[in-house]
């Protein structure tokens, strides 16, 4: 219990950070999960007391859209608002090239395309996320389409995972998009870009979970407080290591 209390706590801690990112007039991502949940809980707080003004939100998935307009936090697409200047997600994994494993709530591929529209891609984690090698302790998501979707596992097995339908209550879990997840577990990968090549060339795969040379900032909460990370690559860059910043 001490050690769950101790990552919620880390997790705030985050998410008040990234406040420090968030300026007026922005066009902000909203991405998925719990330690974005609660960004998005301060994000309202500030506009509901004046400080933060005029910021629309793009969500990634409906469940942050119906979080969102409780907090009275107003809402845009990607067709009206095709620029963001900032998104705020959290991560499953970090390595030390800021690359990423995500998806574990299965708003994989929403969240992929806000990313690609986004200036700057502002991850916030705890640091149990941070990982040597991506697969170090989480299994790749993999969006697939329900049609023939037990030839798509077959060939994910052939790859060297251990694939795993996602379900739900019974039931195979559904993406936001009407899709299956596919849960692989590679192991610590040696070549994540390879890897992210193979699976997204393959049919009746829609999108994986390796989101690779797209943070550009990773805000970590630690027991030794809070640690800047920072991308020395530009967004549309896909090289880079990181720095303490």
């Amino acid at each position: 219990m001490a050690a769950i209390d101790q990552q919620e706590r880390l997790k705030h801690l985050a998410a008040a950070k990234a406040m420090e990112f968030i300026e007026s007039g922005m066009v902000l991502g909203l991405g998925e999960g719990s330690t974005t949940l609660l960004a998005v809980r301060r994000l309202g707080a500030l506009l509901a007391d004046g400080e933060l003004r005029d910021i629309v939100g793009v969500p990634a998935s409906p469940r942050m859209a119906r979080e969102a307009r409780a907090l009275g936090i107003p809402l845009t697409t990607l067709e009206e608002q095709p620029c963001i200047d900032l998104t705020i997600d959290g991560a499953d994994e970090v390595d030390p090239q800021l690359d990423l494993i995500k998806g574990g709530g299965g708003a994989l591929l929403r969240e992929k395309i806000i990313a690609r529209a986004t200036c700057r891609e502002l991850i916030i984690v705890d640091d149990s996320k941070l990982v040597p090698r991506l697969g170090s302790r989480w299994a790749i998501p993999v969006e697939v389409v329900p049609f023939g979707y037990s030839t798509r596992l077959a060939w994910l097995r052939s790859l060297g995972s251990g694939p795993a339908l996602r379900m739900r209550d019974g039931q195979p879990f559904r993406s936001d998009n009407g899709n299956f997840i596919v849960d692989c577990n590679f192991g610590p990968l040696k070549d994540a870009a390879g890897l992210a090549q193979q699976i997204k060339a393959e049919t009746g795969i829609v999108e994986h979970g390796l989101f690779l040379g797209l943070a550009t900032d990773v805000i970590v909460a630690g027991a030794d407080g809070i640690r800047h990370l920072q991308a020395t690559r530009r967004p549309d860059q896909k090289q880079g290591r990181v720095q303490d910043g």
